[in-house]
């Protein structure tokens, strides 16, 4: 199964290619506290960073001086260099890679994977289900809180067969009153339902959002097969980030590649993967409506 982490190292690959990005490298030589303002690179690898930004794990850190002789490296402001541009400072392990001037931090990766994930909704939902027992005298009842909206209704038939048939006259409620539903959600069923008789709902909700590397994506409650669909999203948010870092001739290799890389590359690059996601959504629509029919509706009775 895939990880939020091989997500993001799948974006980044897209991003960078496989093999044309030679980022610097360099490696911790001892663990690095969350308040440490010097960090220790391996003497091997230190002429590897430079001055500006370093990304260690999910941190960026900005780098004031570098000692060749000890890997001593120097964070610059002291701890306002920690945790820099809205990252989080952190504790990191002996061996951590240390990646100079990173094109696209991972923070910003997860983000935009972050945001692929959840602007799948509502086009693609996630599935729940919920029984309720009918009762005689009662035609509304509290459905989950996390419930976004009501894909289907059936209700269990009176006999041995254990056939649930579709109902088709309901009416979600996502504004019920809290002092009768503390959950805020509700449906109104108009069948005729024999009482004792269970009623099963099927509701859609949004996904659930990944928060460590090791968390798999089906943990959001997708299948496996989105996570291409994923990974196009984040690449289409993260690519006019590099038609903006065209802009910015002050940068040694931006100038010498301004006159090589054609204006507006990275828009067409963005269209690209806006194209291919936009195809797999449309291919995993009709599959979500293929899989989970949604034949129930609201006839006003």
């Amino acid at each position: 199964m895939t990880t939020y982490g091989q997500l993001v190292q799948q974006v980044r690959q897209q991003l960078l290619g496989f093999s044309m990005s030679q980022e610097s490298l360099g490696e911790l030589a001892a663990p690095m506290g969350v308040s440490d303002t010097t960090f220790t690179v391996d003497t091997e690898t230190v002429d590897n960073i430079s001055r500006g930004l370093v990304e260690i794990d999910d941190e960026l850190v900005l780098v004031k001086k570098t000692d060749a002789t000890s890997g001593t490296i120097t964070v610059q402001g002291g701890l306002n260099g920690r945790g820099f541009e809205g990252t989080t400072a952190a504790d990191h392990s002996l061996a951590a890679l240390v990646r100079s001037n990173p094109a696209f931090p991972r923070a910003r990766i997860k983000e935009a994977v972050d945001k692929a994930i959840a602007t799948l909704y509502p086009e693609l939902v996630v599935f729940s289900s919920t029984e309720i027992t009918k009762l005689a005298p009662v035609f509304e009842y509290e459905l989950p809180e996390d419930c976004s909206d009501v894909w289907y209704v059936t209700a269990q038939m009176i006999g041995p067969s254990k056939i649930a048939q579709p109902i088709p006259d309901w009416r979600y409620n996502p504004k019920a009153r809290t002092e009768n539903f503390p959950s805020g959600k509700s449906i109104q069923v108009f069948n005729p339902v024999t009482p004792g008789q269970a009623i099963k709902v099927v509701y859609a909700k949004q996904p659930t959002a990944l928060s460590v590397d090791a968390d798999e994506f089906t943990t959001t409650g997708y299948p496996e097969r989105y996570t291409d669909l994923v990974v196009y999203g984040a690449c289409m948010r993260l690519i006019p980030a590099l038609e903006s870092a065209r802009l910015q001739q002050q940068a040694v290799e931006a100038t010498e590649r301004a006159a090589l890389v054609p204006p507006a590359s990275a828009i067409k690059t963005m269209t690209m993967y806006a194209q291919l996601y936009a195809q797999r959504l449309e291919e995993e629509r009709a599959h979500q409506f293929s899989d989970v029919p949604n034949y129930a509706h609201f006839q006003g009775s």
